[in-house]
């Protein structure tokens, strides 16, 4: 996942005219906090799944927790500011909306932002990048089949998303920048698909089957 990411964060970067190796190693280094408790993730599940036996607010402070996490082992290791600031921001303060909708089906009251991350939102072009590189790898990688009509159409939906969010408001990437983001996006995942023949013949693998696009 984080190779995919660091690709697709540097191309992008290439495209644009932004930092390709800052935003490949900030994609490479954006998820280190999952080293923790890896088997909470769903790129790491096997068959059992731990999250069956925690409540949807336990589940998403597990879950969540990487990112501050990721932010702490950074230090540790003195890995430069740059990349620290990439690994705190890259899912923004967007929601952890499967868990938030399964609490509120038990719980009317349960508000959004009780399954929000603290952010901040991305700060520079580099750290979009990585945010928009993780969300576009993790729904491509959870779907059943995908052909080039599927991928682009999942790229552009999924910027979209994260643009009308207010996660790029801190950035600033024009309308232009976004549309060669995308283009890169669809070049480095037709690649990765064509390697990877799975994902076209229906064996993608969600373990959120009601919310297959949920990156964490």
């Amino acid at each position: 996942h984080s190779m995919v990411v660091g690709n697709l964060a540097e191309r992008a970067a290439e495209a644009i005219g932004a930092n390709p190796l800052l935003a490949k190693v900030g994609g490479l280094y954006h998820d280190i906090g999952k080293l923790t408790h890896p088997e909470y993730f769903s790129e790491n599940l096997s068959d059992h799944n731990p999250h069956d036996k925690l409540s949807p607010h336990m589940s998403f402070l597990v879950l969540s927790a990487h990112v501050k996490e990721g932010g702490r082992l950074a230090r540790i290791h003195n890995i430069p500011k740059a990349i620290v600031d990439i690994i705190q921001e890259h899912h923004g303060n967007s929601s952890m909306k499967y868990f938030y909708e399964q609490a509120k089906s038990n719980d009317p009251s349960v508000t959004e932002d009780a399954f929000r991350y603290q952010g901040p939102v991305p700060q520079t072009r580099e750290a979009a990048l990585v945010m928009l590189a993780d969300s576009v790898e993790a729904k491509i990688r959870s779907m059943d089949k995908v052909d080039s009509n599927t991928l682009k159409r999942t790229i552009k939906d999924t910027i979209d998303e994260k643009f009308e969010m207010g996660q790029l408001a801190d950035t600033n990437l024009t309308t232009r920048d976004l549309n060669l983001i995308a283009s890169s996006f669809q070049t480095i995942m037709e690649g990765v698909l064509h390697r990877r023949p799975s994902l076209e013949i229906g064996e993608g693998r969600s373990a959120y089957p009601d919310n297959p696009d949920q990156e964490f």
